[in-house]
């Protein structure tokens, strides 16, 4: 898509630009289904004038604002190039990266192309790939060290991308298994009051791991590799005394850990091997007393040589809009009333 003069002069003060898409992309995967894109752009741009006449699109307005829809366009004709069809939230998402950019808030030179169209697994018709341009820098983060942190609200994508990232590993051939672990801590709940034997009571907590796994590889093989023991997934309990090599290892919800058991899982790095631990600071569910091993980690490892420390926030929520807001609501309660979590930090309830 390029900028090309017109013979209409913008009123003082005013900036105009014309933008031509090429005829090999229908008109429809740039405005979207029922103008749909266009109206994002429109809502996003109020005070500039986009009008649209066969396969151009001209905007009028602010040289600031104007600027910023010729390179949003230029950017979604870059991913239309890829055959990726460009969607509502891809649109938001690349306006909130450009005006980052432009304001200086953005402290990386990655553009919405090259965060929307870098592909991590494709599997059973559909492609997993980063969405923000935090969740891009988590996923290569993986890449480059062997021990990486997440740490994010709900809806970011912390595990699901971990876990793309573990089977594209298991493919490559790059490690011989993959082992899922989540400390088995009741979310206020009672293990003991649930049915069936301990690894009934203990399957409920597992059950997203074994969801993400079903997303990424062919259901019917995913008994055979477990019993193989080319994918592991268990409690957290279960890897003391272990050495684990030529492994990805994913403890999800750490949170949910003590400090004890974060240094005991961290210790089980073998050779060959890689790391990942997810979860959320803000939903720890440890009893009354008990500190957060994930809190506590930071403070200790920062800093040191191939530990990397991705942080996700609200911006990066991938589910439902309403869900980004809802952090963001408790994060501003917890601001204004002292409280964690929504609760205040002297009750029963306390969130260490």
């Amino acid at each position: 898509m390029t900028q090309t003069p017109t013979g209409h002069s913008p009123a003082q003060g005013q900036a105009r630009a014309q933008f031509t898409v090429p005829a090999q992309h229908p008109m429809v995967s740039v405005l979207g289904s029922g103008d749909s894109l266009l109206r994002v752009i429109e809502k996003a741009f109020p005070a500039a004038d986009i009008h649209v006449r066969g396969n151009e699109i001209s905007a009028t307005g602010a040289a600031a604002d104007v600027a910023l829809v010729q390179r949003l366009f230029d950017e979604m004709m870059l991913v239309l190039r890829t055959g990726q069809p460009m969607t509502e939230d891809a649109v938001e998402r690349s306006i909130a990266m450009l005006r980052a950019s432009e304001n200086g808030t953005s402290d990386g030179q990655e553009t919405p192309a090259e965060v929307l169209t870098q592909n991590i697994l494709s599997s059973r018709g559909r492609t997993i790939r980063p969405k923000t341009l935090n969740q891009k820098r988590y996923v290569d983060a993986i890449d480059k060290h062997t021990i990486v942190f997440g740490i994010g609200p709900a809806g970011t994508g912390k595990t699901y991308l971990a876990m793309a990232k573990a089977v594209q590993a298991l493919q490559s051939k790059q490690v011989n298994r993959i082992i899922l672990t989540r400390p088995a801590v009741e979310a206020g709940e009672r293990l003991g009051f649930l049915p069936g034997t301990l690894y009934e009571k203990i399957d409920p907590y597992l059950r997203p791991l074994y969801d993400a796994l079903h997303d990424m590889l062919d259901p019917d093989s995913i008994p055979r590799l477990m019993a193989a023991g080319t994918i592991e997934v268990a409690p957290l309990a279960y890897m003391r005394g272990r050495t684990l090599n030529d492994a990805f290892i994913i403890l999800d919800e750490a949170q949910n850990t003590s400090p004890e058991q974060m240094k005991m899982f961290l210790t089980r790095l073998g050779f060959d091997s890689k790391i990942v631990i997810t979860g959320d600071v803000t939903q720890v569910d440890l009893p009354n007393g008990t500190k957060s091993g994930l809190r506590q980690v930071q403070d200790i490892l920062e800093g040191v040589e191939d530990v990397h420390f991705s942080r996700l926030s609200s911006q990066d929520v991938v589910r439902h809009k309403l869900v980004g807001r809802i952090v963001d609501a408790y994060e501003k309660y917890d601001t204004e009333n002292g409280t964690e979590n929504g609760t205040h930090k002297g009750s029963r309830n306390k969130r260490k």
